[in-house]
């Protein structure tokens, strides 16, 4: 008898999102993790040959528990900041997905400076939260989550909400609760690269991660994934 020989296990990479994010990742009405980053993360996996599980994991502790080990990545609508890199490590960038100004349909702000003396939303540890900390006249009101800053907005509570182009698009084209309602004014004015966090030094997931992706960037199912979801 010829012995068999013991079936490689697979790779299985565990992936922290916080799946309050339409449209780069929510819950469904099924209970299921879905959206850009998730078919993204599994379009990745397949190209790149292992196994992907994903934690829905809250956004005030992801990066501390990439830190201890609790996973092997997060893709979260994670920006990639000089700050963070001296922290954790960056797979190539995936999207770039700049901050827009949302205001109500009948506003006639045009950018961030015209709400000078008014009150502007955001999710609190954002980049949009710092982008309206640096104009000076506006009021920043964070928000554990940006639905809560949104549902604000479209009561007249607020004036304006600051966020990543793809979950402004969602709330404001997809999300029949607020169309017409609400409006994106102007163009994205921040320059904001995407990508997969791993823990610092990483480098075997990291690579594993960035062999598949680099694959899918170059593929067509890159821009049907945008189609899908984001356009």
């Amino acid at each position: 008898f010829l012995a068999c020989k013991p079936k490689a296990e697979a790779v299985k990479i565990s992936v922290a999102t916080d799946a309050t994010w339409p449209p780069m990742e929510f819950v469904n009405e099924a209970k299921e993790i879905v959206g850009f980053d998730i078919d993204l993360m599994k379009a990745v996996a397949k190209a790149g040959g292992f196994e992907v599980e994903f934690k829905n994991t809250a956004w005030d502790g992801i990066f501390a528990g990439l830190a201890n080990g609790e996973y092997d990545a997060v893709i979260s609508s994670v920006t990639i900041t000089d700050e963070r890199k001296q922290t954790m490590d960056f797979s190539l960038p995936y999207i770039n997905a700049g901050q827009v100004l949302v205001v109500r349909s009948d506003s006639a702000a045009a950018k961030l400076a015209d709400l000078t003396g008014k009150n502007v939303g955001a999710q609190i540890g954002t980049t949009g939260a710092f982008e309206v900390e640096k104009v000076k006249g506006t009021t920043l009101k964070t928000y554990d989550e940006l639905g809560l800053a949104i549902e604000d907005l479209a009561n007249s509570r607020i004036d304006g909400v600051v966020c990543d182009t793809p979950i402004a698009a969602n709330y404001v084209l997809q999300n029949q609760t607020y169309k017409g309602k609400l409006k994106i004014v102007g163009q994205p004015f921040t320059e904001e690269l995407y990508g997969v966090a791993v823990k610092k030094g990483n480098s075997k997931v990291l690579d594993k991660i960035n062999a598949g992706l680099k694959k899918v960037l170059e593929s067509p199912e890159n821009q049907q994934l945008k189609s899908k979801w984001l356009q």
